[in-house]
């Protein structure tokens, strides 16, 4: 009888390198400016163009001109936003419209011209077409500004879950112009501060105080002045300084995982009635709260978040938050970190350790206790 023999493994191996730039410009459109342009082919080229309908009504006009004026092809596709648009059937219809518009792989990038949402689904398009294409990052929202369109993260919403399918595909170029913010509503001006509070409390204790002076009046100069830009370029700072050691998520327990924990549940069940950014703040209060007692935030430091959120007027439904729900989140996060729940929370404003014991029990204390804080703040 032969002996059975096993072939020998050969182990394959390949590193890519990751790079991208995130600039900083201003009148974006202005045919004079080249950024728009900056990376694939300018002859003969075209650029298929995904634009939120909200920018799309305040810009639609300029960026034809814009493109125009330069000579390139393009195809414009209308994209309604929001969260309840992070679909699989948005995502394939913006495939069908970019199949229909066929662009070289190589050289020609997809341009992503919205909110978080929009650059999100449009990033996903982008990282499964052809097995991949560059693609272009604009955001106009503050939410999109300093948080969702820096990173490589892709994805779409799926079987209520959100941001279930998805991929890390880094874009070629993030463009920054934060005249785009002049245009937003109060209530996503607040939506987007919420992720900046994230990381003033788990990250930067400076930041935190810079909220504290002069975040309200950023709020109200839509951060076109001084000092708003300031808050914006440290937030952007600290982001890209938790991301860029950690682009593919190797290393589980990320900083820029607060208010992401009990978030998610929310956001699910709750798509049509909260902005990301308020199930994110709402998440910040609950763990913050837990963090208080288990001896890591005092109540003076608690005190000094409640009286932010005031002081920046933003408002919360907490009427959102049972507890069932956000023991399910939970629950459900331990999947995505593998087995844990990871979950960072607050260890004096600045900081922050991670946990895996959170119970339900403490999340109801913890509820009640917010809630308390609500009424007595009315």
């Amino acid at each position: 009888m032969m002996d059975l023999v096993l072939p020998q493994a050969r182990r394959v191996a390949y590193t890519q390198t990751v790079t991208y730039e995130v600039i900083t410009t201003s009148d974006l459109f202005h045919p004079d400016n080249p950024a728009l342009l900056a990376v694939g082919r300018r002859l003969d080229a075209r650029r298929f163009v995904v634009v939120d309908a909200a920018v799309e009504a305040y810009y639609g006009e300029a960026i034809r001109a814009y493109f125009d004026h330069h000579r390139i092809q393009t195809r414009i596709v209308s994209f309604p936003g929001g969260e309840e648009n992070k679909t699989l059937e948005h995502y394939v219809r913006i495939v069908r419209e970019l199949d229909a518009f066929p662009i070289y792989r190589r050289d020609e990038p997809i341009l992503a011209i919205g909110g978080g949402v929009l650059t999100d689904l449009v990033g996903f398009v982008a990282a499964s077409y052809r097995r991949g294409v560059p693609y272009v990052k604009v955001p106009t929202t503050l939410m999109g500004y300093i948080d969702a369109s820096i990173g490589i993260k892709t994805g779409i919403n799926f079987n209520s879950n959100k941001n279930r399918l998805g991929a890390f595909h880094p874009p070629r170029l993030v463009l920054l112009d934060k005249a785009f913010l002049k245009t937003l509503p109060r209530r996503h001006l607040l939506n987007g501060i919420c992720e900046i509070v994230k990381l003033a409390v788990i990250k930067d204790a400076e930041l935190f105080e810079w909220l504290e002076s002069h975040g309200a009046e950023s709020v109200e100069a839509s951060f076109q002045n001084p000092v708003g830009e300031a808050i914006l370029r440290r937030a952007i700072e600290d982001v890209l300084e938790e991301l860029e050691p950690n682009l593919f998520e190797d290393d589980l327990e990320r900083k820029m995982d607060f208010g992401h924990t009990f978030s998610y549940g929310l956001e699910a069940h709750h798509a049509r009635h909260l902005l990301h950014g308020e199930a994110v703040l709402l998440d910040i209060l609950l763990s913050s709260i837990i963090a208080q007692g288990r001896g890591l935030l005092t109540a003076v430091e608690v005190e000094r978040l409640f009286c932010l959120i005031h002081t920046l007027g933003i408002e919360l439904d907490y009427g959102v938050l049972t507890p069932a729900l956000l023991w399910e989140s939970l629950v459900e996060r331990t999947y995505h970190r593998n087995g844990l729940q990871r979950a960072p929370i607050p260890q004096g404003i600045g900081q922050c350790v991670f946990v895996n014991d959170i119970c339900p029990e403490e999340i109801e204390r913890a509820v009640h206790s917010l809630k308390d804080w609500a009424v007595i703040r009315v």
